[in-house]
């Protein structure tokens, strides 16, 4: 996520036990677990609503707080690593992310479900930035490469596992639990990586204060207000038939955003540490870039959010086979993102705008599939895959070739952007198709979910397009 600035040693003391591969476990075990926990929740997300009573809104919003905290508090979670230490950092994170857990899977109704969230990502958002600085603080040369081949590969699996898991967690009904094994289910998890991340993870050295960026707080406060005041109405204000603050609020977050540009430009200025540097939003197609990246994003999560409630809701099938039924497309895209490369380098020009295209016409042959309450047939399985590997492809070469352009003393910053564009993509998909979806959704039948899925497979298929014809566009010029 971030690279380090300062200058770690490995400690030495009896305290401490250096074998690397555990340590490697460790992080990358609580990288998983973190990762996992955005995508498990869509496949419990039908029986949280049954549950707990939930609105379509305060569903949507379990879903999204999770990404809110985790967008908003991603790139000071990186500064705080520099400030106070990797080790010590990742520690905190991941008791937050642990305590957070068993309170979410305590939860007695949507509105505690929805605070604990909050606190579950902003746990990470603390913990994970810290990841790749472990890694790259203990690892060198060859072993670096495996490491972080182990890295892509956790970050490839963690949507496949994330819809099996949670399909298998909520099936099996533990003792009447219903959908509170899948935060629970973290608990013991992260207690072990606790009490071996304490034995394992190299004691931090003295940050040396002149390399040492400070924290943004006026900037992490307006980021945070802008999201909110640009999320709470689109989740919240369909069920309310837009009311005047709902209008208020979207005019209220434009002007946040743009206050937060302007701090964060005079911050820079300054000589300061904004949290997102102008220079680094002035490399060249970092712009374009961040908005491919977000609309794949955005398209990604709107439809796992979507097709996980018609399967369940409207159709009927049990939460492992809704699991089953997206680990094509999930897998798809582990596979694809960790291949793309192997392609012909004549094709590499092609692969984020055919990409875009690809989800485009999956997610139309998608919808036609499962109009009118059948369940697709054989057919609906290589649609999803499509449609996940498309994804795939335009994501990944996006953000690697927005990487490559922007200047080495900035790719920590550029990174931490990128991340945090990725997560806000994924927010306003849930958001933007989960509400349309939703207000599709008359009555629970299969028909009319399969209406709703309808509607909403063909905006999931003009977004694509959108981001295809930009990129083709960036391609002309």
């Amino acid at each position: 996520m971030t690279t380090t600035t300062t200058r770690p040693v490995l400690s030495k003391d009896g305290g401490t036990d250096n074998r690397p591969g555990l340590l490697l476990g460790v992080v990358l075990a609580a990288q998983f677990m973190a990762l996992l926990d955005v995508f498990i929740v869509n496949v419990a997300a039908p029986t949280i609503r049954a549950e707990l009573s939930a609105s379509g809104a305060g569903l949507q919003l379990v879903i999204a707080g999770y990404t809110i905290a985790y967008a908003v508090l991603l790139i000071t979670g990186a500064r705080l690593g520099e400030r106070l230490g990797h080790r010590r950092t990742y520690l905190v994170g991941l008791a937050v992310f642990t305590a957070a857990s068993l309170a979410c899977g305590l939860a007695a109704g949507t509105g505690q479900l929805i605070a604990f969230r909050l606190a579950q990502g902003a746990g990470a958002a603390v913990m994970i930035p810290q990841v790749l600085s472990l890694i790259q603080r203990t690892f060198t040369g060859e072993r670096r490469v495996r490491a972080l081949g182990a890295y892509s590969a956790v970050l490839a699996t963690g949507a496949a596992a994330g819809q099996v898991v949670g399909g298998v967690l909520v099936s099996a009904d533990l003792l009447g639990s219903g959908w509170r094994p899948v935060f629970l289910v973290n608990v013991p998890i992260g207690l072990v990586l606790l009490a071996l991340g304490a034995r394992v993870l190299p004691r931090d050295a003295r940050p040396e204060p002149a390399r040492t960026r400070p924290l943004d707080l006026p900037g992490l406060v307006l980021l945070g207000a802008a999201v909110s005041l640009l999320t709470v109405p689109l989740v919240l204000g369909q069920e309310q038939g837009r009311p005047l603050w709902f209008w208020v609020s979207l005019g209220c977050s434009a002007a946040a955003f743009a206050a937060f540009g302007v701090h964060e430009s005079r911050l820079a200025g300054r000589g300061g540490a904004p949290l997102i540097a102008p220079r680094v939003l002035r490399a060249p197609g970092i712009g374009r870039a961040a908005f491919g990246i977000s609309l794949a994003m955005a398209v990604n999560a709107g439809f796992l959010f979507t097709v996980t409630l018609h399967l369940q809701g409207g159709l009927g099938h049990s939460a492992l086979r809704a699991g089953l039924t997206l680990a094509p497309a999930a897998a798809a895209f582990g596979v694809v993102g960790l291949t793309w490369r192997r392609l012909p380098a004549r094709l590499q020009h092609l692969l984020i705008p055919g990409g875009f295209l690809l989800t485009a016409v999956a997610s139309v042959a998608m919808g036609v599939l499962l109009r009118g309450g059948g369940t697709g047939g054989w057919a609906l399985h290589p649609a999803l895959a499509a449609m996940g590997g498309g994804l795939a492809l335009a994501f990944g070469p996006a953000l690697t070739g927005a990487l490559a352009r922007v200047r080495p003393e900035d790719a920590a910053d550029a990174s931490g952007l990128l991340a945090t564009v990725t997560q806000l993509g994924q927010l306003i998909g849930v958001a933007g198709f989960g509400t349309l979806f939703l207000a599709r959704l008359h009555t629970p039948g299969a028909h009319d979910s399969a209406d709703a899925l309808f509607v909403s497979a063909f905006a999931l298929a003009t977004a694509s397009i959108l981001g295809g014809s930009v990129a083709l566009a960036r391609r002309a010029r």
